[in-house]
Formats: structure tokens, C-alpha cells, sequence
């Protein structure tokens, strides 16, 4: 007689083994799990952050954002003036630089010359009050009204005028 019958046969015998056999399938993965997590969780840490606790790396965390790049002004310290040029490089450069919105190009002696024969005094006038597209002052309030001026002799100058820069009061 042949031994087919024992070819099929399980390891499982009893419904103990069963349980058992179940219960090892889900408990020792979980025990493997745990155990690799642990040895990589115990690895000494080096590099990225080792100097987290620094005095300086300390110093740049605390450090105010509003200090990057900000300069600090007293309000209460006298005024400085600007020069014309400044001023011109600050507030008038973005049109009369390019003759956007109609502004006439510094350097241009052909759009200022009928400008500058109207005088100081109004070229000043509609630098601060502004004039057509142009904004009182450039578009800048904080000028004081000697910056404008400079400005305007500046612009003026570079474009065939004569005009002497105003003097500080």
C-alpha cells in the first residue's frame, strides 16, 4: 500500500497548534519590527544639528527678523539732505530715465529746452505741486522741498540748463 495519504498531511495536528501558529504570525513580526526600530533609534546622532545647542547657533535663532537687512533710522536725529543726484537716483529716475508716462528723458535737451525756458522757479513749482502725470514731489512725501530743487537742477543741468544747485537754509 502506498503512503499517499501522508504526502497532504500539515504540520498543524490540534486546534492548540493552530493558535499557536496564528498567534507566532502576528507576534514575532511585531517583535522584529520593534527591535529594528530600536537599533536604528540608538545609532549616535552626528552631523545636521550636532551644534544646534551653540551659544552662536543659539544667537542667530534669537536674533530679530527685522534686523536682516533694515537700516535703522533716529527719528528725532536732524535731517540730512540729499543731493540732487541722489534724490534723482531715489525718486525721479523710474520715468524721466526712461520717458515713461510722458516725462521728458534726462539728457534730452530738445524735450527741456522749452522747460528750462520757463524758468527755475516754475521747473521747481511743478516738481513739487506735480504736474500732469506727475506726482507732487516724484511721488515721494518725505522730500523736503530744497531735495526736490537739487533734483530738478540736476535733471535741468544734464540736459542743457545753466541753473545753479540751491544752497541749504
Amino acid at each position: 500500500m502506498s503512503d499517499a495519504h501522508d504526502e497532504h498531511e500539515s504540520i498543524v495536528k490540534t486546534p492548540n497548534q493552530l493558535i499557536a501558529a496564528v498567534v507566532a504570525g502576528f507576534v514575532v513580526p511585531i517583535i522584529v519590527i520593534v527591535l529594528l526600530v530600536k537599533y536604528v533609534d540608538s545609532a549616535p546622532k552626528v552631523g545636521a544639528g550636532s551644534n544646534g545647542q551653540s551659544p552662536e547657533a543659539i544667537a542667530a535663532r534669537l536674533k530679530p527678523v527685522a534686523d536682516e537687512g533694515f537700516t535703522l533710522v533716529d527719528a528725532s536725529a536732524p535731517r540730512q539732505l540729499k543731493a540732487g543726484a541722489e534724490v534723482y537716483n531715489a525718486a525721479c529716475v523710474a520715468c524721466h530715465g526712461s520717458g515713461a508716462a510722458g516725462a521728458p528723458k534726462t539728457g534730452d535737451s530738445g524735450a527741456w529746452s522749452k522747460r528750462i525756458g520757463q524758468g527755475y522757479d516754475t521747473l521747481v513749482s511743478h516738481a513739487i505741486k506735480g504736474i500732469r502725470g506727475m506726482p507732487a514731489k516724484g511721488g515721494n512725501p518725505d522730500l523736503d522741498d530744497l531735495e526736490v530743487a537739487r533734483a530738478v537742477v540736476h535733471m535741468a543741468n544734464a540736459s542743457g540748463g545753466k541753473f545753479k544747485e540751491p544752497a541749504a537754509k
